[in-house]
């Protein structure tokens, strides 16, 4: 079956082509029995604007695309939340990739956005800066969200204050009462602000001969392996403060799988406040990132981009807070 054009809209409803695009703009110049007769037509042809068609007219598609880095962590799916309702209110849409399976895919993905002519350009999570970043950036108006990793010109960042969020963690089992307290570490910029403001906060506690930092991934199944290495050490340590919550969930199995209870033997603490940590049975003391704050500011900040894509590119950090569950406690006698 012929999907109906512009033109035979128009033969059907009577009147000219111009009309019908005036109609679909949402002018006010066209008169009530016009706009009427067209709106019936669309509705019984079933008419789909041409998207491509019409952003070269218009100059707008009211479109943003959103390129995440791992779709699987729960912390992008509460950010993408805050995004869409600030873009929602701006009548923008989002179209959505992940390339986490495969980081070359990136490279596709943005070249697809920029033959899109789509309106801005949303970079979420942890990624190298690349050609293909570099160019789509010079291309659309873009902002790098929960990220500190990529260096480009005009580009506004919005990410968490993760020296902040850090010390939260680092106090608060140090006000417990804890001194041996490792961390286990992430991949990227942000991750490496984590570990050196542990590093930091550690050594302001008058703690640094505890420091141990043992590298891990972003996954559950890193935070398992990290924390597997971590127990067969030497010195077992009271307390853990993990990246994120995916490496504290699997940081916690290692340890129930050695025969330890948590908090009574050891106290984990994650970085995210996603709903994992929240969980009845996981009751994960955590760092809140402000994700859908995050998330909302982060939209904020495209909508200007657009409205003023020459603007200096600007850094905004949003604070975190710590809530506290039942992961962490004073640590044991032994300790």
């Amino acid at each position: 079956m012929t999907q109906p054009t512009i033109r035979t809209v128009a033969a059907h409803a009577g009147v000219s082509k111009s009309l019908v695009s005036l109609v679909l703009r949402g002018s006010s110049s066209v008169s009530e029995e016009k706009r009427t007769a067209v709106e019936n037509a669309i509705r019984e042809l079933g008419y789909r604007p041409n998207l491509s068609a019409r952003s070269l007219t218009q100059k707008r598609t009211n479109i943003v695309g959103v390129l995440l880095n791992d779709l699987r962590n729960p912390w992008f799916v509460d950010c993408l939340e805050g995004m869409n309702s600030i873009l929602q209110q701006h009548d923008l849409k989002m179209f959505l990739a992940d390339g986490r399976l495969d980081r070359s895919s990136d490279a596709s993905y943005l070249e697809s956005f920029m033959n899109l002519r789509l309106d801005g350009l949303a970079l979420v999570g942890t990624r190298a800066t690349t050609p293909a970043i570099t160019q789509a950036a010079a291309t659309m108006p873009t902002v790098v969200v929960a990220s500190r990793d990529l260096e480009c010109a005009g580009v506004d960042v919005v990410a968490n204050d993760d020296e902040l969020g850090t010390r939260l963690a680092v106090d608060h089992l140090a006000d417990l009462g804890h001194r041996r307290i490792a961390h286990l570490a992430g991949v990227g910029a942000v991750a490496d602000i984590r570990a050196d403001s542990y590093r930091d906060a550690m050594t302001r506690h008058g703690l640094a001969k505890f420091i141990r930092v043992v590298p891990s991934g972003m996954t559950e199944d890193d935070g398992h392996g990290a924390a597997r290495t971590l127990l067969d050490g030497r010195s077992r340590p009271s307390a853990v403060y993990a990246v994120n919550d995916m490496v504290a969930i699997g940081a916690m199995t290692a340890c129930q799988e050695r025969g330890l209870a948590i908090p009574l033997d050891i106290s984990i603490i994650g970085y995210d406040n996603t709903y994992l940590a929240r969980l009845r049975h996981v009751q994960l003391t955590s760092v809140d990132n402000a994700t859908v704050e995050v998330g909302r500011r982060a939209a904020s900040a495209l909508i200007q981009r657009i409205a003023d894509p020459k603007a200096p590119g600007s850094l905004e950090l949003v604070p975190p807070a710590l809530h506290v569950r039942g992961s962490t406690t004073t640590p044991p006698r032994s300790s």
